[in-house]
C-alpha cells in the first residue's frame, strides 16, 4: 500500500505499524522522535500498536530547544 513520509511516497506492507517503519526508515534517535500521521500527534507509546493505512501522511519531527543571545 502506499503513504506518503515527510513528502516522498512510499510502497509498505500492509499491516505496517509506526514502530516499524521508523524502523525502516532508520529514523535518527528514534527514542526522541515525535510522530504525525495525518497532521495528528501519536503518542509514543502507541507507536507498536498503531497501523499505518493507505494514503496516510507520516511525518518525523523533532523538537530541539534554542535560544538567542
Amino acid at each position: 500500500m502506499k503513504i506518503t513520509v515527510a513528502g516522498v511516497s512510499k510502497e509498505i506492507a500492509e499491516g505496517t505499524t509506526i514502530a516499524k517503519l521508523i524502523v525502516d526508515e532508520k529514523v535518527e534517535n528514534p527514542e526522541y522522535v515525535t510522530v504525525t500521521v495525518n497532521d495528528d500527534f501519536v503518542d509514543q507509546g502507541a507507536f507498536e500498536s498503531t497501523t499505518l493505512n493507505e494514503n496516510d501522511t507520516v511525518e518525523f519531527l523533532y523538537f530541539m530547544g534554542g535560544g538567542s543571545f
